[in-house]
C-alpha cells in the first residue's frame, strides 16, 4: 500500500483536475516528450475536482486496487498506460479491465513519461540527487525549444567525496527500492570512482554519452547484453552499475508528490497526495544464487 502523504496548508477545497494537470505540464510540458509518447490525460474529465491523488511508476490491477482502496480522484504515474495501438478495452483483456475498473471508480488517469524525464526536477534529476551528486548537469542537453533551462537526458556529477565503486553500488542498492533483480555491477569493484552519470528507465542507447562526458561510473536500468559487453570491450571506463527500470524511476515520486502539493497550495487548494510503494517490477524472484 502507500506508504507517504502530504497535505497542503489550510486552504478553501479541492482544485480542479484541469488546473492540476496546467500546472503539471508547466514543469513538464508535453510537447518535449518524445515523438513516440503518449503522454496527458487518458481518461477523467478536466472539470471534477481533485482531493486526493496516488503517484506511481506504471498503472496495473494491484495500483488500481491500492487507487480504489484510497479513495483517490487522480492516479498520476509515468508511464502511459496505452502506449502501443489497443484496439479493443474488453474486460476480457488486462487493460480493458484496469481502464474500467478506474472508470467506474470515477478515477481520472494521466501520464507523464519523457516529458518528465529529462526536465529539472524530473526523473534524473531525482535520481541524481539520491546520490548527492554535486554540480549536476544534463547528460546531453535538451535543445526543444519548450524545454526548461537545465533540461537534458540523464545526469552527470560528482560524489561528495571519492569512494569505491563497491561502496557506491552498496550505498545505490540501500537508496533504491528493493526488487528482485537487484543491483548488477561491472567493474573493478575496489576503484575508486568520483565523477558518476545516471539515467532513469532504459539508458544503454547512452553508453557512448556517460563515456564521452568522462564519468567513471554509469547508473541506469535494461542494460542489453550485447549493447553492454561490446562498450566494455572499448575501454574500462564507465564502470557499470544497472538497476531494475522501475526501481530507477520510483525515487522521482516523492520528488512529485511535493510538486503537486505546492503548486495546489499555491492555488489556495488541499490536496492529499500518496506515493504507492507497490513493486511494479516484471520479476518476483531470482533463482539459482
Amino acid at each position: 500500500m502507500s506508504d507517504q502523504a502530504m497535505s497542503a496548508p489550510a486552504s478553501t477545497g479541492p482544485v480542479l483536475l484541469g488546473d492540476l494537470i496546467t500546472d503539471l505540464e508547466r514543469r513538464y510540458p508535453p510537447s518535449t516528450a518524445a515523438q513516440w509518447d503518449a503522454v496527458g490525460l487518458l481518461a477523467g474529465n478536466p472539470g471534477r475536482t481533485v482531493s486526493r491523488v496516488l503517484l506511481a511508476v506504471e498503472v496495473n490491477q494491484d495500483v488500481v486496487e491500492e487507487a480504489v482502496h484510497l479513495g483517490v480522484d487522480l492516479l498520476l504515474v509515468h508511464h502511459p498506460y496505452l502506449l502501443r495501438g489497443v484496439h479493443t478495452v474488453a474486460e476480457t483483456t488486462a487493460k480493458g479491465r484496469v481502464l474500467a475498473e478506474l472508470i467506474r471508480h470515477d478515477i481520472a488517469l494521466y501520464a507523464a513519461h519523457t516529458n518528465a524525464d529529462d526536465a529539472p526536477g524530473g526523473v534524473s534529476a531525482a535520481l541524481a540527487e539520491l546520490l548527492g551528486l554535486r554540480e549536476a548537469e544534463p547528460l546531453i542537453r535538451s535543445t526543444h525549444p519548450d524545454s526548461h533551462p537545465g533540461s537534458g537526458t540523464g545526469r552527470v556529477g560528482t560524489l561528495a567525496e571519492p569512494t569505491s565503486l563497491r561502496v557506491l553500488a552498496e550505498r545505490v542498492a540501500q537508496a533504491l527500492p528493493r526488487t528482485a533483480q537487484g543491483l548488477r555491477v561491472a567493474g573493478d569493484l575496489d576503484a575508486e570512482v568520483t565523477r558518476v552519470a545516471v539515467c532513469g528507465g532504459s539508458g544503454d542507447s547512452f553508453l557512448p554519452d556517460a563515456r564521452r562526458v568522462g564519468a567513471e561510473v554509469y547508473l541506469t536500468a535494461d542494460l542489453r547484453h550485447h549493447p553492454a559487453t561490446d562498450f566494455r570491450a572499448e575501454a574500462p571506463l564507465p564502470y557499470l552499475i544497472d538497476a531494475a527500470h522501475w526501481a530507477s524511476e520510483w525515487p522521482w515520486l516523492p520528488h512529485l508528490a511535493e510538486q503537486v502539493t505546492q503548486d495546489c497550495a499555491a492555488r489556495g487548494a488541499t490536496v492529499e497526495v500518496h506515493v504507492s510503494s507497490i513493486c511494479t517490477d516484471a520479476w518476483d524472484a531470482v533463482a539459482g544464487r
